[in-house]
């Protein structure tokens, strides 16, 4: 009986010290590789970013023809009413 404790205590030991050792590379590498997303996500937003500077004036010229009778029927419109509005007549001053 002593002879089986002692041997379940060496297997639950061994079986311990793995444990620990494997929970020790766990977090180890969870960390490596939380850092390698971190600096992956930064990267990701500044050549994105770059990428955006770059091909928003390209799409943007593309979609004019699209865009242009849009836009003019917005400056008619925006020009009629500027013209209708008469500037507030500027106050009396008394002497």
């Amino acid at each position: 009986m002593i002879g089986m404790s002692v041997l379940l205590m060496l297997v639950v030991g061994f079986w311990l010290a793995a444990l620990v050792i494997g929970t020790m590379f766990k977090l180890t590498f969870a960390l490596i590789g939380g850092l390698f997303h971190l600096v992956g996500a930064v990267l990701g937003l500044v050549f994105g970013g770059v990428a955006l500077l770059i091909i928003a004036p390209v799409v943007a010229l593309a979609l004019l023809p699209v865009t242009l009778p849009v836009i003019l029927l917005v400056a008619v419109i925006w020009a009629i009413a500027r013209a209708a509005h008469r500037p507030a007549p500027a106050p009396a001053t008394v002497r």
